[in-house]
């Protein structure tokens, strides 16, 4: 009963487990899901990426003394959340006390792998997917505009469960960059648009991207798993740069 009440709590909030949500994925395929019906993978990658090392902390400072409701209340109190305590609660119940606790060591802060691990999201260790194009809209703009990468790849078998990588060579070499869940897809070609904005964050509290006008190179990376991984089911799929401008307007 509380598996099934956990479930609805997540069909209502949707993906309001801090998913990064730059990346938006559209093509002639589809996502593949672990279960019919049933997508857990988001929620659960955005459950590991908030949660992991929480969960972690709290296995290994021996706070675990009991089953699954005592670790997710314990998470709860840690974390101020009780979303977290709810999906906490499904996943560990879906593969019992002593498996959750081993996935979460093993997997090694890795979210992807912690979830394939659980079963919550696809895996495809034949798939393959080729980066067709890259570009960069506008390809020229200001400090504190808008812009966005968009990356065609296509994939003759699918892939699994990965992400797309984003580093950005900056004119003042400072460094740049972001990940994104890329959701397991049948065979087809698809478009990933991320959006991004070109203005300082966080320069208050030490050195930051300053948006310098210049040729900026961004390299996007398309990978099976985490991008750079080295556990299982992990590799590189394709790679691509692209160029931009930074123009003097606005300074």
């Amino acid at each position: 009963m509380k598996a099934i009440a956990a479930f609805l709590l997540i069909l209502m909030v949707g993906n309001s487990v801090a998913l990064s949500n730059h990346a938006i994925v559209k093509g002639s395929g589809k996502a593949v899901e672990s279960k019919p019906g049933l997508d857990l993978c988001p929620t659960c990658i955005g459950f590991a990426n908030d949660f992991i090392n929480d969960l972690l902390n709290i296995i290994l400072n021996g706070g675990v003394v009991g089953g699954c409701s005592d670790l997710c209340q314990l998470l709860e109190e840690k974390t101020g959340s009780q979303l977290a305590d709810v999906v906490c609660n499904l996943l560990c119940d879906y593969v019992g006390i002593e498996e959750f606790i081993k996935i979460i060591q093993e997997s090694d802060l890795d979210p992807i792998y912690y979830c394939e691990l659980l079963h919550a999201c696809p895996i495809n260790d034949n798939g393959d997917a080729t980066i067709v194009s890259v570009q960069v809209v506008p390809p020229t703009f200001h400090k504190g505009a808008k812009f966005a990468i968009e990356t065609l790849f296509t994939s003759q078998a699918g892939t699994g469960t990965g992400e797309i990588d984003i580093q950005v060579i900056t004119v003042d070499g400072f460094p740049y960059g972001y990940d994104d869940l890329v959701q397991a897809v049948s065979p087809g070609a698809y478009n990933i648009t991320i959006s991004d904005q070109a203005t300082p964050s966080g320069c208050d509290q030490g050195p930051c991207e300053e948006w310098l006008p210049g040729n900026y190179t961004v390299v996007v990376t398309l990978c099976d798993g985490e991008c750079f991984s080295k556990h299982p089911h992990s590799q590189i799929y394709s790679t691509m740069n692209a160029t931009f401008v930074v123009e003097k307007k606005g300074f």
